[in-house]
């Protein structure tokens, strides 16, 4: 390939990289992929209700994935950056755009979650950072009761701090709020925006907010209550 193909491929990546509708893209694309792992990762944490040896097996699963597992990580930190960064930037030009604020601000045609965006996205980063702190890397350790390779274990014990599952749940009813706004972006994006289902899409991205909070929190309140030990 020439030097010229590659710088011309290279200027039209930081052009599509410098416009609006570039930055919604990547947070689009980015946010699918946060979303997908979303999902899959509460569905291998819910394992903690079939017991110990189901839990530990799908944990020694994933460690055994080796090159795999760095690689996706690799991605998920990626699309982690790149959707910070696009949101980050795209606050800061809308706030450029319009430097003279209201003199009266009111929320029309916008939601709860939707003003919320900007500012829950960094405090689900912090939660996600404690959270492999935490439960990865055993660096935070309140009850000092890691075993390494016992999954089950680590979850119960560090859910039985109170503090860490109320930090959990918080941040969790955060990512909810995130995800509402950015399922319903997420369908704006894809060109799902008709008069005749925008009530129902909207439904949904409620709906499939609520579930994946529900899912997530039933974990540190099952282990508080003394249901799953």
């Amino acid at each position: 390939m020439s030097t010229t193909a590659v710088k011309l491929r290279g200027n039209r990546a930081a052009s599509f990289w410098q416009s609006t509708n570039g930055k919604k893209i990547v947070m689009a694309v980015t946010g699918a992929i946060l979303f997908a792992f979303v999902i899959g990762h509460m569905l291998g944490n819910l394992q903690v209700f079939d017991g110990p040896e189901r839990l530990n097996a799908y944990g020694h699963f994933l460690h055994s994935l080796g090159e795999i597992l760095w690689a996706e990580r690799i991605v998920l930190l990626t699309a982690v950056a790149l959707h910070i960064t696009a949101t980050v930037q795209l606050a800061l030009r809308n706030k450029k755009a319009r430097p003279v604020g209201y003199s009266r601000k009111e929320a029309i045609n916008s939601s709860y979650a939707s003003r919320t965006m900007y500012w829950s996205g960094p405090i689900v980063l912090a939660f996600i950072i404690f959270h492999l702190l935490h439960l990865t890397a055993a660096i935070i350790d309140p009850n000092a009761a890691y075993i390494e390779g016992d999954v089950y274990h680590n979850v119960v014990a560090g859910f039985q701090v109170w503090w860490v599952s109320a930090w959990y749940i918080f941040a969790i009813c955060l990512l909810g709020l995130h995800l509402r706004h950015g399922i319903w972006s997420m369908f704006q994006s894809v060109g799902l925006n008709h008069p005749r289902y925008t009530p129902l899409l909207k439904t949904a991205a409620i709906w499939i907010a609520v579930i994946i909070v529900l899912g997530y929190i039933s974990i540190p309140i099952s282990v508080l209550l003394g249901l799953v030990k």
